[in-house]
């Protein structure tokens, strides 16, 4: 199979994909990028989530784009909030070294800072069928004189009810362009589509991919957002043998969760984009020889990473996208072995569980955090069954008899079970012995526990600081970018948002009062494209319904908005 650099893409494509560890393509990628290169054909591929398919279309579509042209030339429509802003973020990805805008566009979002993204600079819009045709019918997207159209999850789009605004969108644009539509599945109405929309399309198909890999069990369990790694401690204590991945957000959380492991003497290290390529090699030959049973890692740190025989993977959030997750989840349940998959939610999060379902064509399981007890327990029988099992044919113990004997003489049998017992579980038994019930349960949700991040109360109600950030429209700020920079600078919070004021030189925006001690430490360090950031409180707090939130009509809540700096 050809690599990257043999496909014929141009050198600045290229120095961006090498960066992600982009090699050789994936089987998609290997039969689409080729065939786009040298047609304008239309093109239907049959590609399940999971195997590459944005790249497929992507690094292609990039390469033909006009760096001289003005206006939109793309447009990618695909059917949720998560998938939107995942796909933006890759394409801004590939494009760090090209001139190319692109911009989100979905529900739920206010959209005039949209229409405004759009007025300013857009040469590839991204966006969800409702969001688009709005946008169409108010006459702030014009795509007259697009090159290209790529309905991306077009059997989900369908089934989510957009079939309407598809055939509205897909009738505003020109004859000429070239149409890619990217299916896992091609019921009646995607051939009907084909056939009204596109012109004698080629047709790719590739098989599934660690999808409907039986020998992985997917589970997930709910508890509140600051006990979630104490979530994570216990799922590791229930399964001393685990030896396993755990996915976080970004570097810092990697970082913090892997210093956290460590300190708690867990066989742990991170793997993040702050490490050089000698750190890295170090932890990746460490983590492959299992002298490290926990690898904490972002999802861009992983790629490239290829061990068979792992136990877990264990999903600190979820990813915005379901083919990271499936991608994050095929890691494990290889070369025959049975491998588990478990995400550790907060209770907003539980309703995307459904569309995973669907995606994945698995069904997730919930379980239950194990009680402190039952680790304990758990960890106790392992041992003792262990020690009854151990080989002590090669040990001559007689040699030693005598200073054992001294040291045991005044002890009885059951004293020196129980010394025993004690010297190797005392650290462990302290920690669990009133250890609380982990498990987040309706009636034990406080209300920012039972709300989507990001959201009020039903009444509007609600305390908010007003804080200041030396980020402004200068730095190409919107509302949707400056939430993703707040996420990735508390990762460990979730920290509801309220109105948003972008200024020239500095922005304005509200913030749960409860939370400022985290949201400044969260920005002690923090930099963006090379300058430090500060943020400010200012006087003065703010109550009742904010004018701008980072929720979704999709069921998104703040959290996943995208920037274009690195998402490692």
């Amino acid at each position: 199979m050809q690599t990257f650099a043999e496909t014929g893409l141009k050198p600045e494509i290229l120095e961006s994909i090498e960066k992600i560890g982009f090699i050789k393509p994936t089987p998609i990628q290997a039969e689409t990028i080729p065939f786009l290169l040298n047609s304008d054909d239309d093109l239907v591929a049959m590609a399940q989530t999971g195997t590459g398919k944005t790249a497929a279309f992507g690094l292609p579509v990039l390469h033909k784009m006009d760096l001289k042209a003005n206006g939109v030339q793309t447009i990618v429509l695909c059917p949720t909030r998560e998938l939107c802003l995942q796909i933006t973020a890759d394409l801004l990805t590939y494009t760090e070294n090209l001139p190319f805008s692109v911009v989100p566009v979905y529900g739920g979002a206010p959209i005039y800072n949209q229409i405004a993204a759009i007025r300013k600079k857009c040469d590839i819009v991204v966006g969800t069928p409702g969001r688009v045709n709005d946008l169409i019918r108010r006459d702030k997207l014009d795509l007259s004189s697009i090159r290209y159209l790529i309905l991306d999850e077009a059997d989900e789009m369908l089934k989510m009810g957009f079939k309407e605004e598809m055939d509205a969108i897909m009738g505003e644009t020109p004859d000429s362009k070239q149409t890619l539509l990217f299916s896992a599945t091609m019921p009646p109405d995607i051939s009907r589509m084909a056939g009204k929309h596109m012109n004698q399309p080629k047709t790719i198909s590739v098989s599934r991919q660690n999808i409907s890999n039986s020998d992985i069990d997917h589970e997930f369990v709910v508890t509140s957002p600051h006990n979630s790694y104490q979530a994570l401690r216990r799922i590791a204590d229930i399964t001393p043998d685990i030896y396993g991945i755990v996915f976080c957000r970004t570097r810092q959380e990697t970082k913090d969760i892997a210093d956290k492991l460590m300190s708690d003497g867990y066989n742990a290290d991170a793997l993040h984009g702050d490490l050089s390529q000698a750190q890295r090699d170090y932890v990746m030959g460490r983590f492959r020889t299992r002298a490290l049973q926990i690898l904490v890692a972002t999802d861009v740190a992983a790629r490239g990473l290829d061990v068979d025989n792992l136990t877990h993977v264990i999903h600190y959030h979820l990813p915005d996208d379901p083919e990271n997750y499936i991608h994050r989840s095929g890691r494990t349940g290889r070369a025959g072995r049975k491998g588990m998959s478990i995400a550790i939610l907060a209770p907003s999060e539980t309703r995307r569980v459904s569309f995973l379902e669907k995606q994945t064509g698995k069904k997730l399981t919930k379980r239950e955090i194990p009680a402190g007890t039952e680790v304990f327990q758990q960890r106790l029988q392992n041992y003792l069954t262990d020690l009854v099992n151990t080989d002590t044919s090669k040990f001559d113990i007689n040699k030693y008899s005598e200073s054992i004997s001294a040291a045991f003489e005044d002890l009885s049998r059951e004293e020196i079970i129980e010394k025993l017992i004690a010297s190797q579980f005392n650290t462990l038994h302290n920690h669990y012995a009133t250890a609380p019930d982990l498990n987040s349960t309706p009636e034990k949700r406080s209300r920012n526990d039972r709300e989507p991040s990001g959201r009020r109360d039903s009444a509007g109600k609600g305390r908010f600081s007003r804080y200041s950030i030396n980020l402004g429209a200068k730095n190409n700020i919107r509302p949707d970018m400056l939430i993703s920079i707040i996420n990735r600078q508390t990762p460990n919070q979730k920290i509801s948002i309220g109105k948003i004021e972008i200024q020239n030189k500095v922005s304005f925006f509200e913030a749960d009062s409860a939370q400022e001690k985290h949201l400044i430490q969260g920005f002690k360090k923090a930099r963006y494209k090379g300058m430090m950031l500060m943020v400010q409180p200012e006087n003065g707090r703010s109550e009742g319904r904010s004018a701008y939130s980072g929720g979704d009509s999709n069921g998104g809540g703040r959290r996943g908005g995208y920037s274009r700096h690195k998402r490692n």
